[in-house]
């Protein structure tokens, strides 16, 4: 693992390699340093190496320096179980509602009941083979487990098997006692169960969109049986299939070495070996046919779950709506909507000139042009029209020729006779 830099400061190491004062209010700074330098360096270790869990005996020999172990570990696992960051295997095994011993099969150090947490702080000391658990280490794990598991071809399965899951999981479970702590972890979260089924541990993950697993029943039974059956099936499929490619190729070279009757023989085994891969992959295609209506039927039933949650919210939505208050309310719409066609047409229509007070213009005019021509106010206007009247204020048209050759005209007429 990657140490700290200080870990080469022979004077600073002394310190942290010291045992801790039996009382802390001696000196709480360096009481305080201390265990806050070995808690943040037992945690990177447990992120580096990729395990859940630490035990006394690994930490002496993980941070031995200079044939020398920290004789502090004790208090320092002590101190963090009071806190709650480690807790015993046994009891945080204890601590899921689940039959964790029925499936844990050894791999967890299991101690009887009466080694309690209570035990560990009433100054018994810490045996070096108890192991503990790292509850922030262990979270982590578990959420890398579960995202691991949605984004793989699993997701696609409701159960699997616990070997399929150890091998999924390899990469980010150092071993499988990991694996059963993150599985534990995750069953504490409702997000997985695992159970026994005919000697075998079974695993299932909760299905997206589901915010906890749901039970394990007896249709999930029936179809990790039948994917079992499958596998099974194909895996003896392609063992026949090799089989009758070997078939071939000797009946090939017997033929070759012009043994036609041991040629023969080697035939008709290889067509017997076909066969029977035939059949079974006849009933390998049977039963994804079922595994594929139990898809389609868990589908149908989650259409009509969804089909009776519209139902029921569209009852709630229309519980004051009534066939009389709709047609009111078509009736009063309508009744707007006519009083709008008219306000259009109205608007739309314009002003017909036909229809314009003629007179009132004329009068209009009048008063303008008596406002422009005060000497024409004197006319008299009774019995005359208004076109009358402003003809009467016009000079007379002249009836006599009018003379418009000008002396300078008469000038340029005779120079231009001059010139012809």
């Amino acid at each position: 693992m990657t140490l700290p830099t200080e870990w080469e400061d022979d004077e600073r190491m002394n310190f942290m390699f010291s045992e801790f004062k039996e009382n802390r209010e001696v000196n709480v700074t360096d009481w305080d340093s201390k265990m806050d330098f070995w808690s943040a360096l037992i945690m990177r270790s447990c992120r580096q190496r990729g395990s859940v869990c630490i035990n006394l005996k690994d930490l002496n020999e993980t941070f031995r320096r200079k044939d020398r172990s920290p004789l502090g570990l004790p208090t320092v696992i002590q101190s963090m179980a009071r806190g709650g960051k480690i807790q015993r295997e046994s009891e945080f095994a204890a601590s899921v509602d689940c039959g964790w011993v029925s499936w844990s099969v050894g791999l967890l150090l299991v101690k009887p009941l009466k080694w309690t947490f209570s035990t560990l702080l009433g100054g018994g000391g810490v045996p070096l083979q108890d192991s503990f658990v790292v509850i922030e280490i262990v979270k982590e794990k578990a959420a890398e487990l579960l995202q691991l598991y949605r984004n793989s071809e699993l997701s696609s399965c409701s159960i699997f098997s616990f070997q399929e899951l150890c091998v999924l999981s390899s990469d980010i479970c150092a071993d499988e006692s990991t694996l059963c702590m993150a599985l534990l972890q995750l069953q504490k979260d409702k997000q997985v169960i695992v159970s026994l089924h005919e000697g075998e541990k079974i695993v299932k993950f909760c299905q997206a969109g589901q915010e906890r697993v749901s039970p394990l029943n007896d249709v999930d039974i029936g179809i990790y049986q039948l994917q079992r059956s499958e596998k099974l099936l194909g895996e003896r499929v392609e063992k026949l299939g090799r089989e009758a490619d070997r078939c071939k190729e000797e009946t090939r070279n017997l033929l070759r070495e012009g043994k036609k009757s041991q040629a023969l023989r080697c035939l008709r085994s290889q067509k017997r070996i076909e066969k029977r891969a035939n059949n079974l992959f006849a009933k390998m295609e049977s039963i994804r046919g079922i595994l594929d209506r139990i898809a389609m039927s868990q589908t149908d039933k989650m259409v009509m779950q969804a089909y009776q949650t519209g139902v029921a919210a569209l009852r709630l939505s229309l519980k004051d709506v009534s066939v009389e208050r709709a047609e009111s309310l078509v009736d009063q719409i309508q009744e707007l909507c006519d009083t709008q066609d008219e306000v259009n047409r109205t608007i739309s229509s314009g002003v017909n000139p036909a229809d314009e007070d003629m007179d009132g213009l004329e009068e209009e005019l009048k008063s303008l042009l008596e406002e422009g021509n005060p000497d024409s106010a004197s006319v008299p206007a009774d019995g005359v029209s208004f076109s009358e009247q402003i003809l009467s204020v016009l000079p007379d048209v002249p009836r006599s020729p009018l003379n418009v050759v000008s002396d300078g005209l008469e000038a340029k007429l005779e120079q231009l006779k001059l010139s012809d």
